[in-house]
């Protein structure tokens, strides 16, 4: 099978590089932190990219690329932890919103396309612990929402969330809406996570809302949102990974210790063999989640499962690995690569963690577990 990428992917992957570089220095991610952790002027520098247009179809006014640009964008994004919900408003809510009827479409997604609305997906729960199919959020007949949504990404700076609810009662089938902001009853309280990026609670109070997907097809619909954004998660873990894994190499070789750098002690040197094998399990998988996302349903969600587990552990093993590789700088506020340690920390805990998936693959796989006939 051919890995490369196409020149055009290429293209891509250099445009973002060169964006990061210039206009997401550390320092001006820090300046975003301390502002609160989100800037809608990086947003609208993402849109100005075409970025936001990346995922949306041609005929609203996007470019209609596919699962591997998304990767190379999110792989680009981690490398200079970019902490604006790319993944969120610019794959997984064209993905949602493209199964809704003509006039949604026709409404959000030329907005979407154009930077102009950032629209997330808003459907954790505090008792579902990372399952998708438990939702206590109510929605009426007439399409009026009540209950509480946790870690929306960015929350108080999106202008819309997609909303999973029980349709009709606590029994009902799972639907999903599309919330305003500005609608009457929501409720938002924002507040900063571990790695500087932003989140919100979201309250809904009798909330009129728009039906996106029914019943039917809600969940599927859900769970195939939730997996677009775990494949980006892994490319942009990869990305992140990529370029601690170099900062740590720079610095080994830097750093001196009995007049040698200590890059040739021979220690150090089998550590970042592990390091770098880690990394590569890591990126194989990405490909491999990337690539299933096309499949049907049974398939795409195991193979997700299974890169996220491979991702999650090649998180904290990289992370920890190259924090200590760097002794007491390697924990330091003002050095770049605490930042990074406390990225790929965030990322193992989102969408499920490595213990949770790792019951997901050993649940998809009990028919063909064990001794082989």
């Amino acid at each position: 099978m051919d890995f490369d990428f196409t020149e055009d992917q290429n293209s891509l992957r250099d445009a973002v590089r060169r964006y990061v570089d210039k206009d997401y220095s550390f320092e001006q991610r820090r300046a975003i932190v301390r502002a609160g952790g989100f800037s809608r002027a990086v947003w609208d520098g993402l849109a100005g990219l075409g970025l936001t247009a990346l995922a949306v179809p041609e005929a609203h006014g996007g470019l209609g690329f596919g699962p591997v640009e998304a990767m190379v964008v999110m792989e680009e994004l981690g490398r200079g932890l970019v902490m604006e919900p790319y993944a969120q408003g610019g794959l997984v809510a064209p993905a949602v919103l493209a199964q809704a009827d003509d006039a949604v479409q026709g409404d959000w997604l030329p907005r979407i396309a154009g930077g102009e609305a950032l629209v997330v997906l808003a459907h954790q729960e505090r008792r579902a612990r990372y399952r998708l199919d438990l939702c206590d959020t109510l929605a009426t007949a007439d399409h009026r929402l009540t209950g509480l949504k946790s870690v929306v990404p960015a929350g108080d700076a999106a202008d819309a969330f997609i909303v999973p609810a029980r349709a009709g009662g606590a029994d009902a089938g799972i639907a999903l809406y599309l919330v305003a902001k500005d609608a009457a009853g929501v409720a938002l309280r924002g507040y900063a996570l571990h790695d500087g990026s932003r989140a919100a609670e979201l309250t809904l109070q009798d909330t009129p809302a728009t039906l996106l997907v029914g019943p039917a097809r809600g969940l599927a619909v859900l769970e195939h949102a939730v997996d677009i954004a775990i494949a980006a998660q892994a490319a942009e873990a990869v990305g992140a990974m990529d370029r601690f894994v170099a900062l740590t190499a720079e610095y080994l070789n830097t750093r001196k210790q009995f007049g040698v750098a200590i890059a040739s002690f021979q220690a150090l040197r089998h550590r970042m063999a592990d390091i770098k094998m880690q990394l590569e399990l890591a990126r194989s998988m990405s490909y491999f989640a990337t690539l299933k996302l096309g499949e049907p349903a049974e398939a795409r969600r195991r193979a997700v499962s299974q890169a996220k587990v491979q991702l999650g552990q090649a998180m904290r093993f990289v992370g920890q690995q190259c924090t200590q590789l760097h002794g007491g700088i390697g924990v330091t506020d003002e050095y770049v690569g605490s930042h990074y340690f406390k990225r790929l920390t965030l990322m193992e805990m989102q969408y499920g963690d490595t213990l949770h998936h790792l019951g997901e693959v050993s649940r998809r796989m009990q028919d063909t577990a064990g001794v082989f006939a």
